[in-house]
């Protein structure tokens, strides 16, 4: 089956390459992002390939499914850059990566809390250029202290789990209750006490039209004074505005985010040599207190061969007919 991936990086060519050799399909690989200016270069194609950042909404769905597209197969977990309502009445299946290596994001997230924590970015620089001064360089002990995570699915378990190896005392907000958690040793609270609790709080849940700016003014008005922000799950969880404002009056005492809002038009490329004019992340990262990766959680050896061998296996199981096992519901 042809199929078109958009948002091609180095590895997505190399990787799913491999994955592809014993099914045999053709790929067409692209480096744009999919939007409704880029959905004819999938003419031809009778399923896309997209990641995070391409952007498939019903209009682009009505372009790819008059092209001649029945699949869309998204490299994530995330699905919530389709429209899966407009898939549906289009007669376009989705399926995404129901299941990779959760220990990524976690372990990463967990490196994102001790960067900012322990100052370690900035030590680093300082002592590229000679400076073996310790001022400004004090954190604190994680034992003893309140992790807060909110979602507690697979990736939040394992992060509460690592967080108890280092002493600390989890609490956990979701709306459904997941008994790893608790079997864990986490507790449940209402999201307001987690906020006034946690010395740290660290984002896992889905970006939902419920979860949208779970953490904006009013939540952060809450927030322990001097906590740690973590986000590694998706950028609209966090209303950036309010994330500044609240690092302006040490509301919050650091903020380490793999993810922003704005992001699909600043990751995934080398914007070294241009001017970025997006302001409020230029204002994030002047911040000594802020860390900001570009959506790398996921990226492990183990993750990246499982998102490509498990979109491979969905894109032959429909070209055969077989029923989709990581098919998304309809809205």
């Amino acid at each position: 089956m042809k199929v078109a991936v958009f948002s091609t990086r180095r590895y997505d060519k190399s990787l799913l390459t491999q994955a592809n050799a014993a099914a045999g399909h053709e790929l067409v690989f692209i480096q744009d992002r999919l939007t409704s200016e880029t959905a004819a270069l999938a003419a031809g194609c009778a399923a896309v390939c997209v990641f995070v950042n391409d952007n498939v909404d019903a209009q682009v769905l009505e372009l790819l499914a008059q092209q001649g597209t029945r699949l869309v197969a998204t490299r994530s977990t995330g699905y919530n850059h389709v429209d899966a309502a407009a898939a549906a009445r289009l007669g376009v299946e989705v399926v995404r990566v129901t299941d990779y290596s959760p220990h990524s994001v976690a372990e990463f997230a967990v490196g994102l809390l001790l960067a900012v924590n322990r100052k370690i970015a900035r030590a680093s620089i300082r002592t590229r250029e000679g400076n073996f001064e310790l001022d400004g360089l004090m954190g604190f002990d994680l034992h003893g202290k309140t992790a807060g995570v909110v979602g507690t699915g697979k990736i939040g378990t394992i992060f509460a789990r690592i967080l108890q190896g280092f002493g600390c005392t989890v609490l956990g907000y979701d709306l459904y209750p997941s008994p790893a958690f608790e079997a864990a040793g986490g507790r449940y609270v209402g999201l307001d006490e987690l906020m006034r609790q946690s010395d740290v709080i660290s984002l896992h849940c889905p970006l939902t039209d419920a979860t949208r700016h779970i953490v904006d003014a009013s939540t952060l008005a809450s927030v322990k004074p001097g906590a740690i922000l973590v986000n590694t799950s998706r950028g609209g969880l966090v209303d950036t505005e309010a994330a500044i404002e609240a690092l302006k009056t040490a509301r919050l005492g650091g903020l380490a985010i793999d993810v922003y809002e704005q992001e699909a038009s600043l990751f995934f490329q080398d914007l070294s040599s241009t001017i970025i004019t997006d302001d409020v992340i230029q204002r994030l990262v002047s911040f000594p207190n802020v860390i900001v990766t570009g959506h790398q959680a996921f990226f492990t050896q183990e993750a990246i061969g499982q998102i490509m061998q498990t979109t491979i296996a969905s894109i032959s199981a429909f070209e055969r007919g077989e029923t989709l096992v990581n098919r998304i519901p309809a809205a």
